[in-house]
């Protein structure tokens, strides 16, 4: 199969080209780089350097054998993203290349229209561009379980049967997001359903619980092919942030009372969701949906699993929570379609905590302990910006 992996060089795009290619796939990748350019906007970094794309490409043919083929656009360039798909003829697109940091959509104005920008736009052509090259290329895309929100009854995948006044109807999951960068989101996937019911499109939308893990098998074969590990509190998950807190002898950051609780998932778990997905694609006209997750706990619970697995002492420190989100909450997801498709989920495990801490212990040297701070604030919507050090 022909795989197209957008934002190929970023935390998961990287990772999830390597394993398509690794099962036997003809994968290309494409990107702009934009996400090692807000890096030096924000005046952060992540925690294992990342090799520059070519030489994750090259590292991968000297340890694989297995060429990866680069495009190098912006996906808002309409002509740009008609072509690349004109000349790779994918069987399936993979559609991971968006901003996709809540914290950085919400900084200010020119950070939220920027997200929506170029989220959606990006979307856009991506989908006119199928439509117009082969329709009967399955567009992969990830979106986020942060597209629900925290409804008060149970979250089905993607679709909801509703009866009312005496008449029934399946219709998209009602969204409550918390961000503007969720909102780019939920605009993406009505934009895929309008385009699968309209043109005929088939689709699969994946909305992903929060990731966590720094290594795949096909990563660790050779440093070169390491993927991001963002800590920091812009682009950073909550879960990577307390790994290296703990390690640093620092209190590990819990924003309110630690009660919001979250779906999870882990990296290998995501690359192989992707797989399942592609090589099982949805039916012409179809707007096919998974809630990409394995487990769920609340924030103070991810925090008292990482203090119970260092070996140090590690204490917890309550913050006045930056966002706009309710502490207390029902959450109950159902995240039963790639199980039916074959997903034997790594669950968070001992193991996998300890491989985070022995990470963060090799590259100590490179944390940023401002980084760490909240600096974006959901209800003033302008928020100071970090220079570079």
């Amino acid at each position: 199969m022909r795989i197209l992996v957008l934002g190929g060089d970023g935390y998961l795009g990287w990772p999830t080209a390597l394993h398509l290619s690794d099962c036997g796939h003809d994968v290309a990748v494409a990107d702009n780089f934009a996400r090692r350019a807000y890096d030096h906007e924000m005046g952060v970094r992540s925690l294992v350097p990342a090799e520059p794309l070519q030489v994750r490409v090259d590292a991968w043919r000297e340890v694989s054998g297995q060429d990866i083929k680069m495009y190098y656009g912006d996906l808002v360039d309409a002509e740009f993203t008609v072509e690349m798909i004109r000349d790779f003829r994918p069987d399936t697109i993979v559609h991971f290349a968006e901003q996709r940091a809540a914290p950085y959509s919400m900084i200010d104005r020119k950070h939220a229209v920027y997200t929506q920008q170029n989220n959606v736009v990006g979307n856009l052509n991506v989908l006119f561009a199928i439509q117009e090259v082969d329709p009967e290329i399955h567009l992969v895309k990830l979106g986020t379980m942060g597209e629900y929100g925290t409804p008060n009854i149970d979250i089905e995948e993607g679709w909801l049967e509703v009866t009312h006044k005496g008449r029934t109807d399946r219709m998209l999951y009602p969204k409550k997001p918390g961000s503007f960068y969720h909102l780019s989101k939920v605009h993406d996937s009505h934009n895929i359903e309008f385009a699968c019911r309209i043109w005929g499109l088939r689709a699969t939308d994946l909305n992903q619980g929060v990731v966590y893990g720094q290594e795949t098998p096909q990563t660790v074969r050779d440093p070169r092919l390491a993927t991001r590990f963002d800590y920091d509190a812009i682009f950073g998950t909550v879960l990577n942030r307390f790994v290296i807190q703990a390690v640093l002898g620092h209190p590990l950051t819990v924003y309110g009372t630690g009660s919001q609780t979250r779906g999870v998932i882990d990296i290998r778990d995501t690359v192989e969701c992707i797989r399942l997905a592609a090589e099982s694609p949805a039916d012409k006209g179809e707007f096919r949906v998974f809630n990409q997750m394995t487990e769920s706990f609340s924030v103070e619970e991810i925090a008292k699993t990482v203090a119970n697995n260092y070996h140090g002492t590690v204490e917890v420190e309550y913050l006045d929570n930056p966002r706009v989100e309710q502490d207390q909450h029902y959450y109950n997801v159902v995240h039963t379609g790639l199980v039916e498709l074959g997903l034997d989920p790594h669950l968070l495990s001992n193991t996998l905590i300890n491989s985070l801490f022995g990470v963060a212990e090799q590259f100590k040297d490179r944390v940023d302990l401002a980084a760490m701070r909240p600096t974006v604030e959901w209800r003033t919507a302008s928020s100071p910006m970090r220079s570079e050090d």
